[in-house]
This record gives C-alpha cells, structure tokens and sequence, in this order.
C-alpha cells in the first residue's frame, strides 16, 4: 500500500473494482443530472423573460391602437389630411411595437439552444478523466 489509495485499488478483486466502478459510475451521472437540471432552468427563466417582453408588446401595441390612433388622427387632421395622419400615426405605433418585440426575441435567442451546455462539457471532461486513467493502467 503506498498511502494515496492506489494500493488499496490493486490489491482489490475485479468484483470490487466493478462496485467501485458503478458507485462512482452512480454518483457521477446524478451529479451531471443535477447540473443539467439547474441549467435548463436558468435557460428557461430567460425564455419566459423573452415571452414575456413579446406578450408585452402585442398588448402594448392593441392598447396603443385602441386608446391612441383616434386621438392622434383627429389632432393632426387639424394640420394636414386625416389619411396623412392615420399614416403618420400607424407608422409610430409599428416602430413601437417592432422595437418591443426585437427586445423579446433578442431575449428568447439568448436562452437557446436550450442545452445544458455546462453539464454537456463536463460529461465530455469526465470521459477524457476516465479515458486518461484507463490509458495509465
């Protein structure tokens, strides 16, 4: 025995190894579970974070239209024709709900792809451990 457990793993049988081996095996694969499970929620807050600016601008949008574009129509049609302003006043209100909506989708492309790429990483960390160590042998 050398005192750093390598000893303790030589002297053992295969059937020993082999419970070792599925313990760790075991624990290994839950903990990445575990990481990837956290991951895909933070992932999936941001994605409702997203949804939701979306949602908010087509409410935005139908109550701007409804409460706003007969006011403003009927204040510009003082200055000018009332299809010149209806015209103006659409545009506005498109440039506003666009703007809104380009906030929720850059907020929705920035949760995906919805992989959890930090438990993905360490799984691909663990096989080139495992990997190294079989090779050692």
């Amino acid at each position: 025995m050398t005192g750093n457990g390598n000893g303790d793993l030589r002297d053992a049988g295969v059937g020993e190894l082999l419970r070792q081996l599925s313990q760790e095996t075991s624990t290994l694969v839950r903990q990445e579970v575990a990481l990837a499970k956290a991951e895909l929620a933070e992932k999936g807050k941001r994605a409702g974070v997203g949804a939701g600016l979306v949602g908010a601008a087509a409410v935005l949008g139908l109550a701007a239209l409804g409460a706003l574009v007969a006011f403003l129509i009927l204040v510009l049609a003082e200055a000018m024709a009332a299809w010149g302003a209806a015209l103006i006043v659409t545009l506005a209100l498109a440039a506003l709900a666009g703007a809104l909506a380009l906030a929720g989708k850059k907020k929705i492309q920035q949760a995906t792809p919805p992989v959890p790429e930090q438990a993905v990483e360490s799984v691909k960390e663990d096989v080139e451990l495992v990997k190294s160590q079989i090779h050692k042998r």
